[in-house]
């Protein structure tokens, strides 16, 4: 018995390693689990021309947007898992199996991480009339008046939701969400003066930081952001606090390790290119370079970090 499993072990082995040398022998689809034009979209289009030089195959970006990404993540867990059709997630991936009750497939465990493209910080800003010059005196204004800061999100169980959640939670205060829907309709309502507090995406507050028509307190991420060299990291008022809006590259569970491997490897030749670099830097974002290993425990200590938010806030998705 045992002699047969050996020998069925191997045969799958040899198997996979000879199918993971012929590949890729045709295009690649790369799906994108968020409309055109968006942050995720232009990640992925930035990427894909590099990953196909180390392929010798096209690789083609489609759009499947909707359900906060899950549309995409069922079509590409459900996909043959043979390195054909990959994915391209936010980190949303890592928020939804808490936010929702039930998904078309098993959450995180439907995939296999192959790398984490990006991690862009939010940046916390405030309205230029704002009190408060810093993340000191936000807390000691909101624990004076408890809920009586409001701070905008583009709704419920987003991004920008959640970082402030975190930060209320660390800091034991009370604050008073206003969901919009869209981080555009949010961010103009702070612009505009109607909610004062906001956890921006950095690529589209940034301009407004720079003309004065915001007032940056802080950034999300575990250090300071060469963007916006002047902000303090929020964890050196509060410790351990870190998060970041980020990109990664997903493959079905099933799929075999070499090629895993030969996408890791492509991908990675990307994220070394110049203008790859240049352009995600601009949009104020990071490439931590991390491949199989690492991105596995990346999303998991991520879903595990937003569940327990989730919960101890008692976050619902209309």
């Amino acid at each position: 018995m045992k002699r047969t499993l050996a020998l069925a072990a191997a045969l799958l082995f040899f198997a996979c390693a000879a199918f993971a040398q012929s590949y890729p022998s045709r295009p690649i689809r790369l799906i994108v689990t968020y409309p055109a034009g968006g942050g995720a979209d232009l990640v992925a289009r930035l990427i894909a021309p590099h990953m196909s030089e180390v392929l010798g195959q096209p690789v083609v970006v489609e759009n499947k947007g909707g359900a906060s990404g899950q549309i995409a993540a069922d079509l590409v867990a459900k996909s043959a898992p043979d390195g054909y059709t990959i994915m391209l997630d936010a980190s949303s991936f890592a928020v939804n199996p808490s936010l929702y009750g039930s998904q078309p497939y098993d959450g995180i465990n439907a995939f296999t991480p192959v790398s984490v493209v990006a991690l862009f910080p939010n940046v916390l800003v405030v309205t230029p009339s704002f009190p408060a010059k810093s993340v000191e005196d936000l807390v000691a204004a909101a624990k004076a008046k408890p809920r009586s800061i409001s701070f905008a999100s583009s709704g419920n169980g987003s991004a920008q939701h959640l970082a402030a959640e975190l930060f209320r939670q660390k800091a034991g205060i009370e604050m008073t969400h206003i969901p919009y829907k869209g981080g555009g309709p949010a961010l103009n309502d702070v612009i505009g003066g109607q909610v004062p507090v906001f956890f921006g995406n950095m690529a589209s507050t940034l301009p407004h930081v720079k003309s004065g028509r915001l007032r940056a307190l802080a950034v999300t991420g575990a250090a300071r952001s060469p963007a916006l060299p002047e902000a303090p990291a929020i964890a050196e008022s509060l410790p351990g606090y870190e998060v970041y809006e980020w990109n990664a590259i997903f493959v079905p569970a099933a799929t075999p390790r070499p090629i895993v491997a030969k996408l890791a490897d492509a991908i990675s030749h990307a994220l070394r290119s110049p203008d790859v670099k240049e352009r995600i830097s601009s949009l104020g974002g990071e490439i931590p370079g991390y491949g199989p290993a690492e991105a596995g425990r990346f999303v998991r200590a991520q879903a595990k970090l937003w569940a327990q938010v989730v919960k101890d806030a008692h976050i619902k998705v209309e």
